[in-house]
């Protein structure tokens, strides 16, 4: 294979892009992959958030061999509590708890630093061989009869038979295809940022659900958190503009003194927050995964791990069509990827959008009823055992990598 053509570009080199063409390469070794992506080399170390890694993508990593090396810095989740109140309450009552482990010894998830994970899966990518371009966007791409040609940075080009979109939910890749979406903004924000605290968290994250949308804590290695803090955009947009002190008020306000005094580490930043849900995940030799394919709302956590399950989903289909000696960029095999895929996809935006509606009001007899759910469901443990493996990721159906298996 020469250095105009591969089998297979990803452009994008976020933690799906990387997790798809680290799953692939590891699985099919001969086959030709190349990342490519716009961002300019080295960004991705500047990533101050963190995610939650549920314990079927920590699998799935493992098995890639990205796993040990990222779980000396990963925090375990070993308890989840949520909570119901008003902003100014003076007691915020526990209405629903879960058990950390899945199974003995492992938690349902971890939080991992982003860049962490990213430098993980970068440094695998580089000992299977993988080609990378950076700082280099990809302009356009045609269609042939046997493959697709891309055209990237400075006019410059490469063919390939598949092409896999991981750009982002903004994704200009998805524009190109001519793929439409079901998009809505929530008229809300996430803000993003790191707190220390004087205390020890001892693996708890918390969700609150408050007015204005859910407050997550959700703890780091040593005494600091990771916060979601959602707010109406307005009201998001004023606080990360505030100067430290009326910022640490607030946050002090939602976040209590119950781990002794607070202190944000780095930057605080505001994302706008919608849903958007492809119509199709595939076109004749392209793909979506990530959020190029779906965004939904950061209620449940799931937007990494849904894109997870995209790469291994892909990665599975276009390994057994290889093996098959079939076309891995032909529509009738790409079509079970979307099949297996855009069902559960729809399933988990519907979700999220339905919990954000009910719980990001302060309407007293909704209230009222969400409250008497939360509680039912903590007095029904086995309900309580299918949640927790639901958001563990774990599940009959799941691909291969999820489930710790190799393709």
């Amino acid at each position: 294979m020469d250095a105009t053509r591969t089998d297979i570009i990803i452009a994008g080199a976020g933690y799906v892009g990387m997790a798809t063409a680290v799953a692939l390469k590891s699985s099919a070794p001969h086959l030709g992959v190349t990342v490519i992506d716009a961002a300019p080399a080295g960004v991705w170390r500047n990533d101050t958030r963190a995610s939650a890694i549920a314990a079927a993508a920590s699998r799935m990593l493992d098995k890639l061999g990205c796993w040990q090396s990222i779980l000396p810095e990963a925090q375990p989740i070993n308890e989840m509590v949520v909570t119901d109140s008003r902003t100014a309450d003076p007691v915020r009552p526990v209405f629903l708890t879960f058990d950390g482990e899945i199974e003995p010894g492992e938690p349902f998830a971890h939080m991992v630093e982003n860049r962490l994970l990213n430098a993980s899966l970068r440094e695998k990518a580089d000992k299977l061989g993988i080609v990378f371009i950076e700082g280099a966007p990809v302009h356009g791409f045609e269609q042939g009869d046997n493959g697709l040609t891309v055209r990237y940075g400075d006019e410059e080009s490469l063919q390939a038979r598949l092409l896999i979109a991981a750009d982002g939910v903004k994704s200009r890749l998805r524009d190109m295809a001519g793929i439409k979406t079901v998009n809505w903004e929530y008229g809300q924000s996430g803000i993003v940022c790191t707190v220390a605290h004087e205390r020890p968290h001892n693996g708890r994250a918390e969700e609150h659900f408050l007015p204005a949308g859910p407050f997550a804590v959700l703890p780091l290695k040593g005494n600091r958190s990771s916060l979601v803090w959602t707010e109406r955009t307005a009201d998001a947009d004023r606080l990360v503009k505030e100067d430290e002190f009326v910022f640490d008020a607030e946050l002090e306000q939602r976040f209590g003194l119950k781990l002794g005094e607070l202190r944000v580490e780095g930057a605080r930043k505001a994302f706008p927050l919608s849903l958007t849900l492809a119509r199709d995940f595939i076109k004749p030799r392209f793909a979506l995964v990530g959020d190029a394919a779906h965004g939904i709302h950061p209620i449940a956590g799931q937007g990494l791990n849904l894109g997870f399950k995209d790469a291994a989903a892909l990665a599975e289909t276009i390994v057994d069509s290889d093996r098959l000696g079939l076309d891995i960029g032909s529509i009738a095999v790409l079509e079970r990827y979307q099949t297996w895929r855009r069902f559960d996809t729809v399933q988990m935006g519907v979700t999220t959008d339905v919990l954000n509606r009910l719980f990001s009001n302060d309407n007293v007899p909704i209230r009222a009823l969400r409250d008497f759910g939360l509680g039912l469901v903590e007095r029904m443990p086995r309900l309580k055992g299918f949640f927790i493996r639901q958001a563990a990721g774990l599940s009959p159906t799941a691909p291969k990598l999820l489930q710790g298996q190799s393709i």
